[in-house]
């Protein structure tokens, strides 16, 4: 299957691992890219630029394949070393890079200057224009579905998709509730030229996070996402759990007072004891709704290769014989 992602990133199907934080690592990234599709190692689960430089040498002896590095642009005020990262990237020789967060564009002629593409994550039409304005290469369109941060218009991807499709010229690809082929095909009836998947790379195999961790994927449900730090205008998507629940009966109580330090015990220092001890109930942790959609744990060999045949059998057999 060829698409325009496929031909700007030198990819064999059009999947992309996402960046995740304390996930995507280079045992994923390289399993991920091995299996045809693009692998992202993100830059801010490493402590340091030299830490990510290391991460970015362990990848390229897993793989000869394309391969990311994401990187998250925060709204802090002690900024982490950009131009560090920038640089490890750079001299890493990778090729390939997932910006998101806050406007990559002061470091993009950095990144151009390289030769590296760019796809921008973004929750909004207005958003992917304005990537695509700033010399970003492609855009990963997040709906309303997804784990993480889904932006604060709420606006699914069977609006958004085809509302990016109308407006934007360069490629993007569909994030948010995606699992299988049947996400890929109607992600691509919908306008967009690939898909990128988070929830549903953490349940691999290769996954480097606790094994209680993929099992809590495989039990929830559609129903057991929920909104959190809506009232702080930065609301994300996580998997139900007590400590959410703590977090949430704060935010009613508080209403309008409340404060990021209020919910510091839910969401600060949650993603090592989650992700590496296996605590799924120590506080809040993405999750996309796409939960429901998930039921084993593949290599993701087998998940590609699975969704790729999937994905044929249902443009070749189902639709075309609707047809008739």
């Amino acid at each position: 299957m060829q698409t325009r992602i496929t031909e700007l990133f030198g990819i064999q199907h059009p999947i992309i691992q996402g960046g995740m934080h304390y996930v995507g690592l280079a045992d994923l990234a390289a399993a991920v890219s091995n299996a045809g599709g693009l692998g992202i190692i993100t830059a801010l689960t490493l402590k340091t630029p030299d830490d990510l430089a290391a991460e970015i040498k362990h990848c390229r002896e897993m793989t000869d394949k394309p391969f990311g590095v994401n990187l998250t642009f925060l709204p802090t005020v002690t900024a982490p070393d950009y131009p560090g990262y920038i640089k490890a990237i750079i001299e890493g020789g990778v090729k390939i890079v997932e910006t998101a967060g806050r406007n990559p564009e002061p470091f993009l002629p950095y990144l151009k200057d390289a030769g590296i593409k760019v796809i921008h994550k973004c929750t909004s039409v207005r958003h992917a224009l304005k990537a695509e304005k700033i010399g970003c290469d492609a855009a990963s369109v997040d709906g309303f579905e997804c784990g993480g941060h889904p932006g604060e218009d709420d606006i699914p991807n069977m609006i958004l998709l085809p509302r990016a499709a109308e407006e934007l010229q360069i490629p993007f690809v569909a994030s948010g509730g995606q699992a299988d082929a049947r996400s890929l095909v109607a992600s691509l009836a919908l306008g967009a030229d690939g898909i990128n998947m988070g929830t549903r790379f953490i349940a691999t195999q290769e996954a480097p996070v606790h094994e209680k961790v993929k099992q809590a994927i495989v039990a929830a449900s559609e129903l057991d996402t929920r909104l959190v730090m809506r009232p702080l205008r930065n609301t994300e998507r996580v998997l139900n759990n007590a400590a959410v629940e703590r977090l949430l009966a704060k935010e009613k109580d508080l209403g309008e007072n409340l404060q990021f330090e209020d919910i510091f015990e839910e969401v600060v220092g949650v993603y090592p004891r989650v992700m590496e001890e296996g605590e799924v109930d120590a506080g809040a942790w993405s999750c996309g709704m796409v939960a429901g959609l998930i039921h084993d744990i593949p290599t993701c060999r087998e998940l590609l290769d699975r969704i790729m045949a999937e994905a044929e059998e249902i443009i070749r057999g189902r639709l075309e014989g609707i047809l008739g």
